[in-house]
């Protein structure tokens, strides 16, 4: 069959990173299992066992050349995916062959390298995450003042200005980097513990001496990157240790959709907009159409992160007693998946942070609409002070904000609330003007920016001066 003619995961095809998906590919997988053979082979030599450097030295020469023909082959055979490719490594290196795999089981190479590749593409989601935070950062900084009107309940609140709402966006991906740094810096090892995690077969090949399998433990640890393996397995590392990791990645997509959905929803306001191409199609029937696909898109891989998270959470909840191999489908599945559907998801982030197209004129519009109601209030303590009756004031501005309201409302006309109320005596020691000053109603929310941007975000940039760029071509 070719190519075109099955079934092809659009993560690979058409929104995770080459970097990502190399990072899960096949090559890397099984070059991953022949190194942590070679690192078996030397640390059981260094420490006694009859393994000679001839034999280390075949191995180390195979380490990428993988007859993946071969081992498909093998695989048929022996229904066994591992001594599938131990045969095949075995032919590769054969003065080796009766030393590959010597004491070890299936997970200590499977799960030894998943934690090997998970750290990694920690490491590339946190590099992506911190380019996100730059970009928006850039946007807070140059919108610090903008008044615009704020929502609760998706209604018309306190005003507030642009960038203040782009720090929230922000602030979530901040906590979420400190949640990928932990985890990147908790990841360990399994290491070398056997086929139920008691080392038994290691403790027979050292013939009973405790500290050498003690030592093979962390010497196998340290040559695979890590500075110490789990204290204690079954057959695999617990699968909390995933559980947390999709937390981790789960806490990213909930804060991009979150972020997505504000602009989608503003972008429906005609007030922000996502980047959008000269010969960008919004629809294929309504010409006229503008619609936020990238931001739409960021909602959909967030959406399917976040259900992955549930998979890992039953996987761990069935492993039992020392382990099932019921895990195994089920991390080949969700594991290199999220992985890749967060890479696409923080691409498309940081392009949509970086073509943002704010309207001011739009924004002052749809506050003004709003402003006057809000600013009754003021307008009637300032009233107040200059010798008005309190409540002879509410009732007049009670009956002028409905009458304004309903003009609004049933008549579809502006708010007149202002030149109501500069039409009636009982207000004219008031500056009106100065008073639906939108200046006068976001508080601190600019100082916020510029000390949030000082005290949070550029320490982060500091700790991290070199950010990934986001892929040349984004699939709208």
């Amino acid at each position: 069959m070719s190519d075109d003619s099955v079934y092809s995961n659009p993560l690979i095809s058409r929104y995770a990173s080459r970097q990502m998906a190399t990072l899960w590919g096949a090559q890397r997988k099984f070059s991953t299992w022949r190194r942590l053979w070679v690192a078996l082979a030397e640390a059981e030599a260094e420490l006694g066992l009859s393994i000679s450097k001839a034999q280390i030295a075949e191995l180390a020469a195979h380490t990428d050349d993988i007859d993946f023909a071969k081992a498909a082959d093998y695989e048929r055979k022996l229904r066994h995916d591992v001594m599938a490719h131990v045969h095949t490594y075995g032919d590769a290196a054969p003065s080796a062959r009766a030393i590959i795999h010597l004491g070890a089981t299936s997970c200590y190479v499977t799960d030894n390298t998943d934690l090997i590749l998970m750290r990694e593409s920690l490491e590339l989601v946190r590099d992506r995450l911190v380019g996100v935070i730059a970009q928006l950062s850039e946007f807070a900084r140059q919108y610090r003042d903008l008044a615009c009107l704020g929502y609760t309940h998706l209604q018309p609140a306190q005003p507030t200005t642009v960038g203040k709402r782009a720090t929230l966006w922000i602030y979530d991906l901040v906590q979420d980097l400190e949640e990928l740094e932990h985890r990147i810096a908790s990841l360990k090892a399994r290491g070398v513990k056997g086929t139920t995690g008691t080392q038994a077969s290691f403790l027979e090949l050292f013939h009973g001496d405790h500290a050498k399998v003690r030592q093979l433990d962390a010497l196998v640890s340290k040559k695979l990157g890590f500075d110490s393996s789990y204290a204690v397995t079954g057959q695999t590392y617990s699968r909390k240790v995933d559980v947390q990791v999709l937390d981790a990645l789960a806490g990213i997509a909930g804060s991009a959709h979150k972020a997505a959905t504000d602009l989608r929803i503003l972008q429906s306001r005609k007030e922000i907009e996502e980047p959008f191409e000269k010969h960008q199609i919004g629809s294929s029937a309504m010409a006229y159409k503008r619609n936020p696909m990238r931001s739409e898109r960021i909602c959909g891989l967030a959406r399917f992160v976040i259900s992955l998270q549930s998979s890992a959470a039953n996987t761990l909840a069935t492993q039992w007693l020392e382990r099932t191999l019921d895990d195994s489908a089920n991390r080949r599945l969700v594991l290199p998946q999220a992985f890749l559907a967060i890479d696409a998801l923080l691409m498309l982030y940081e392009n949509v942070a970086n073509g943002l197209v704010v309207y001011p004129q739009v924004i002052a519009r749809h506050l003004a609409e709003e402003l006057p109601f809000m600013a009754t209030e003021a307008i009637l303590m300032a009233a107040v002070e200059s010798g008005g009756d309190r409540q002879d004031l509410h009732e007049r501005i009670r009956q002028h904000s409905q009458s304004a309201a309903a003009e609004v409302k049933q008549r579809g006309l502006a708010n007149d609330l202002m030149g109501r109320l500069a039409g009636d005596d009982a207000f004219k020691s008031v500056d009106l003007t100065e008073m639906v000053d939108p200046a006068r109603f976001v508080g601190r929310a600019p100082e916020q920016v510029d000390e949030f941007l000082a005290e949070i975000v550029t320490p982060i940039l500091q700790r991290y001066p070199q950010r990934l760029a986001g892929e040349a071509e984004i699939t709208v």
